[in-house]
């Protein structure tokens, strides 16, 4: 665990920036019209705010990753492997923001690529997080947790849903894996983050999906199923910090 956690999360996002800009996925369905979004594109409006309310959500993914990064983690059984996972967690949720901003100011296939892209490695640590609150540390179940993650993006290249698929599993090996650390690590506070997380990557899902189909009643209009979806999704996140640090503490306890 040499390397600081900016440092751990450049060396992946500037390899995937670097081969999102190469013809690799020039097949990978991704949607680059802002006819994909419910919110109406304001004409007189610079690009970085041409659709208001889903570019500026993209501030509570940074802001959330900066308020977890100063975030102190004490009583660890571990508690430089613990602060070491949050802070590579949370500067994940800062580098996440402005990916999905981009997208929506250019319109261009590579931010789109990774947008999909970026989220699969962000699931894929919330497993890594769970190894260290059980066993510890590893770099080598690091290593192949995260690099399977990224390769498993290879999956778009062979079908439309590809993408879908791939994100579907990381979301089920994430809630599996939760759900047995919650039986053996877990208490009443930790049950209440999961089922909160839980509930709010249901919430993340569904309103992205149905985000056309509540714009047609009045109140999702200006703010749409897609930007309500994304607030589930920084809400995904930030329970999950409360989640893995709350069984990180209790892991502390029963070995002290």
């Amino acid at each position: 665990m040499a390397m600081s956690p900016l440092v751990h999360v450049l060396i992946p996002f500037l390899l995937c920036i670097a081969l999102a800009n190469t013809h690799i996925f020039d097949n990978v369905l991704v949607d680059v019209t802002y006819d994909h979004y419910a919110e109406k594109k304001v004409d007189n409006l610079p690009a970085f705010l041409a659709m208001p309310f889903n570019c500026l959500i993209n501030l509570g993914y940074i802001l959330l990753g900066i308020y977890w990064i100063l975030q102190p983690m004490s009583d660890n059984r571990d508690t430089c492997a613990a602060v070491y996972t949050k802070d590579v967690f949370a500067l994940m949720a800062v580098a996440y923001g402005p990916v999905q901003w981009v997208r929506l100011a250019t319109l261009r296939r590579a931010p789109s690529v990774l947008d999909q892209w970026f989220t699969l490695p962000i699931f894929s640590w919330v497993l890594v997080w769970y190894h260290v609150v059980d066993k510890g540390w590893s770099s080598r179940y690091a290593l192949m947790v995260e690099s399977c993650s990224i390769l498993s993006y290879g999956l778009a290249l062979f079908h439309d849903r590809g993408f879908e698929v791939a994100l579907g599993c990381h979301i089920a090996f994430a809630v599996f894996k939760g759900v047995r650390a919650q039986k053996s690590l877990g208490d009443a506070a930790s049950m209440r983050y999961l089922c909160l997380a839980l509930l709010s990557c249901a919430g993340f899902v569904v309103l992205k999906l149905l985000d056309h189909s509540l714009a047609e009643y009045w109140v999702f209009q200006n703010l749409t199923g897609h930007f309500w979806s994304k607030v589930c999704d920084i809400l995904q996140f930030h329970y999950s910090f409360c989640f893995l640090t709350r069984l990180s503490e209790n892991a502390h306890k029963r070995c002290s």
